[in-house]
């Protein structure tokens, strides 16, 4: 059996990858990247003009014209649904999930002081009930199919304490809703492998450091100066090719692991 090399043209060809937050800043990325590798992708997002515009310049980019956008808010059971059965009707199978929407209410981002139970609740809610409601959904599909990959989109932050210095005299911090969802996401994704790994179905974590994006120049010089390799913060083309690998065969035997890719910051 020949089985197609991580770097190889095309590797990915034949997979069918849908995307949650495809349209946003590292989603357009791995969707490009994805489209590049040779993939089916569906951009699933919220944002509907930005989704429609993203996978038209994917496709003229990459030459790849199975590149597609649904309007999809991971929140709302029905919408989840629909998007699941459109992409199954149109492509047969789904082979791959990631998980990579970051949804949040217009609160997020205050100071540990600031923040109310009420908001919390809710950008807890957001985050971590999307990522189970779209990983249930897409599940049902992949058992009937008798395999499928999950990748859900972590964070240092998920398994690291803030280095709050890094943020003094900017109007920046991190939040705790965002931090304490996405220490959730990286157990979710344990459970998740163990329960599903008896219908063939892996689910693994990828967890950046700090990308940059354009944030005030006195955080990315701190922030840089914790970071070894390189000294700098990460850009999105970092994380691509980690991704690619949890998609490929060639970890077709990892289940359950969260891959941290921050240049060292944690070490």
């Amino acid at each position: 059996m020949k089985v197609k090399k991580l770097g190889t043209t095309g590797f990915l060809k034949g997979k069918v990858c849908l995307i949650a937050g495809g349209a946003g800043f590292l989603g357009k990325n791995f969707s490009k990247a994805m489209a590049a590798a040779g993939a089916t992708v569906i951009i699933a997002d919220i944002d509907s003009i930005s989704g429609e515009k993203i996978a038209e310049a994917i496709r003229r980019a990459t030459k790849n014209n199975s590149v597609v956008f649904h309007r999809c808010d991971i929140n709302q059971k029905q919408e989840v649904n629909k998007l699941v059965e459109a992409v199954v009707k149109k492509f047969g199978r789904i082979d791959a999930l990631i998980n990579n929407a970051d949804p949040m209410n217009k609160n997020r981002g205050r100071k540990f002081e600031d923040v109310t139970y009420e908001d919390f609740c809710e950008n807890i809610n957001l985050h971590i009930g999307g990522y189970f409601l779209m990983a249930k959904e897409v599940a049902k599909q992949m058992k009937m199919q008798g395999k499928g990959n999950i990748i859900n989109i972590g964070s240092i932050y998920g398994c690291f304490a803030p280095k709050f210095e890094i943020y003094k005299n900017t109007d920046m911090t991190m939040p705790i809703e965002y931090a304490a969802a996405k220490g959730a996401i990286i157990n979710l994704t344990k459970y998740l492998a163990s329960y599903l790994g008896k219908y063939n179905i892996r689910v693994n974590c990828l967890s950046p450091g700090g990308v940059f994006n354009n944030q005030p120049e006195s955080f990315v010089k701190k922030y840089s100066a914790e970071v070894i390799l390189g000294r700098r913060m990460a850009e999105p083309e970092d994380l691509s090719g980690v991704l690619l690998f949890l998609l490929s065969n060639e970890s077709g035997y990892m289940t359950g692991q969260n891959i941290v890719v921050d240049g060292g910051w944690s070490l």
